[in-house]
């Protein structure tokens, strides 16, 4: 389910976007296997998110998965095992 949205006047579209309460809870950025994922893929996801401001994030290509926390106190990222 794509979700379509704007960065600087620019058309985007976020790949899942789970909500909680009609709030966005996960933003997940979804890749085929044959794409890895790298650091790329993380900026891409941190950019959404800065419009998004969901407080956990995912990206996955089918064989790795990565979930992690946004603390937005810290400007950091909180990688997790679960999904929350």
């Amino acid at each position: 389910v794509e979700y379509p949205f704007k960065i600087n006047q620019l058309n985007k579209r976020l790949d899942i976007l789970v909500q909680l309460n009609k709030k966005p809870h996960i933003l997940i950025e979804c890749k085929t296997p044959k794409i890895p994922i790298t650091q790329k893929t993380f900026d891409q996801i941190s950019i959404y998110n800065k419009t998004i401001k969901a407080p956990f994030l995912m990206v996955s290509n089918g064989i790795k998965n990565f979930i992690f926390k946004v603390d937005k106190y810290n400007k950091k990222f909180l990688f997790l095992k679960h999904i929350p």
